[in-house]
C-alpha cells in the first residue's frame, strides 16, 4: 500500500480508502462488512469513510460495531464522519441540519455514540450552508479540534471560492482551518480537481479524499449489459443516481474503454481508479465494495497506475473526452 500525506498535514492516508456510503445496511450485513473492512485493513488501508446521513446513522452503527469487535490498534486508522443533513430524514426538526454550530456539535457526539469512538480523525461538513455565517462554521469547527473530539476537519462538495473564504476567516482570527475536501473524481468528474481547486492546492494545501472513482459502478463495466440485481441502480431509491449515470450516454465509452483495459490485462475498474490515483491532488479514493472479490480486485489498482503510460493516458482522453478548458491567463 502507498501513503500520502493529506495536502500540507502531517497526517498519512492510504491511496486506496474503504467508505461505506450506500452499501453498509443497505446492501451488506455485519458479516460482510467485517470480512470487508478486514479485507481492507490487511491490506493496509488506513482509512474508513462515513457520515450521519449513510442509512440515516445506520451505517455509523454498523461500522462502530465492527470496529468495537476488531482488535485493532486505534492509533492505526483513520474514521471519519461527515455532518449536514441530519440522520433523522424528513423528521428533521430545525437545528437538526445544516452547518449551524448547535448541529454541528450535536452531530459530532451523535457520530461519536454510534462509531462507539472516543474522537473522529476527519470531521467533514458535508456541503456548504448558505444560511449559516461561514465565521460560525470555522469557530466551531476550531473549537471541536481543540477539545480533542476531531483531529482535522474539511469541506464535502464545496466551491473552491467556499474553501477559500474559510481559509480567509481562519486567517483572520488566528483559527485552525480546513485541511481536506472530499469531491467526487471519476474520468467523467473532473473539473473541480483539474480546474477549480488548482488555485486551491497551490495557497492553501488542501488534501482531498475523492469519492465514487467508478461513478457508482458505471466504470466497473458492470451496468454494460444491463442492470444487475441488488446493484447502486437496481435499489429502490436511487433512480436519481440510475439517471445521472444512464442518461448521460456514457456507455459506449465505457465499452470502449473496457476494450482498452483488456489490452493492458487489467479490469476495467482497476484502470479507472488507477487513473484517479494517478492524479497527484488525489490523497486517496475511496472505495466501496459489496464483496470480497470486488474488493480485492479494486485493491490491484495500486499495481495498475505503472500501466498508465502518456501514451495510454492519451488513449484514455480520446475515448472519454472529458479534460476541463483551463482558463487563459
Amino acid at each position: 500500500m502507498e501513503y500520502r500525506r493529506m495536502g500540507r498535514t502531517g497526517l498519512q492516508l492510504s491511496v486506496l480508502s474503504f467508505g461505506s456510503w450506500v452499501s453498509f445496511h443497505k446492501q451488506i450485513n455485519d458479516g460482510i462488512a467485517d470480512e470487508l473492512m478486514g479485507i481492507a485493513y490487511d491490506q493496509g488501508v488506513n482509512f474508513f469513510d462515513n457520515a450521519e446521513v449513510y442509512a440515516l446513522g445506520e451505517s455509523e452503527k454498523m461500522m462502530g460495531r465492527v470496529l468495537k469487535g476488531k482488535s485493532w490498534d486505534r492509533t492505526s486508522y483513520v474514521i471519519s464522519s461527515k455532518a449536514f443533513w441530519g440522520w433523522r430524514g424528513k423528521e428533521n426538526k430545525p437545528n437538526q441540519a445544516g452547518l449551524s454550530r448547535k448541529h454541528l456539535v450535536e452531530a459530532c457526539h451523535e457520530a461519536l455514540r454510534r462509531l462507539q469512538l472516543d474522537y473522529l480523525d476527519l470531521y467533514f461538513c458535508h456541503r456548504p450552508d448558505k444560511n449559516v455565517p461561514i465565521e460560525e462554521v470555522v469557530w466551531t469547527m476550531h473549537h471541536l479540534v481543540q477539545q480533542g473530539k476531531i483531529l482535522y476537519w474539511g469541506t464535502s462538495e464545496w466551491s473552491g471560492v467556499e474553501i477559500m473564504e474559510a481559509h480567509r476567516v481562519a486567517h483572520q482570527y488566528n483559527l485552525i482551518g480546513p485541511s481536506v475536501e472530499q469531491s467526487q473524481y471519476n474520468l467523467f468528474e473532473r473539473n473541480k480537481l483539474e480546474n477549480e481547486f488548482l488555485m486551491v492546492f497551490k495557497t492553501t494545501g488542501m488534501g482531498t479524499t475523492i469519492w465514487s472513482p467508478l461513478a457508482s459502478g458505471l466504470l466497473s463495466g458492470k451496468y454494460n449489459d444491463g442492470i444487475p440485481e441488488g446493484s447502486r441502480f437496481a435499489l429502490n431509491g436511487f433512480d436519481w443516481l440510475k439517471d445521472r449515470w444512464l442518461k448521460e450516454g456514457y456507455q459506449d465509452k465505457v465499452k470502449r474503454l473496457s476494450l482498452l483495459a483488456n489490452e493492458l490485462n487489467i479490469s476495467l475498474a482497476e484502470l479507472s481508479i488507477a487513473w484517479c490515483i494517478k492524479n497527484p491532488n488525489v490523497s486517496t479514493a475511496i472505495l466501496g465494495a459489496t464483496k470480497k472479490e470486488q474488493l480485492l480486485q479494486n485493491l490491484k489498482s495500486l499495481d495498475a497506475v505503472e500501466k498508465l503510460t502518456p501514451e495510454t493516458l492519451q488513449k484514455i482522453e480520446n475515448i472519454v473526452q472529458t479534460r476541463p478548458i483551463l482558463p487563459e491567463y
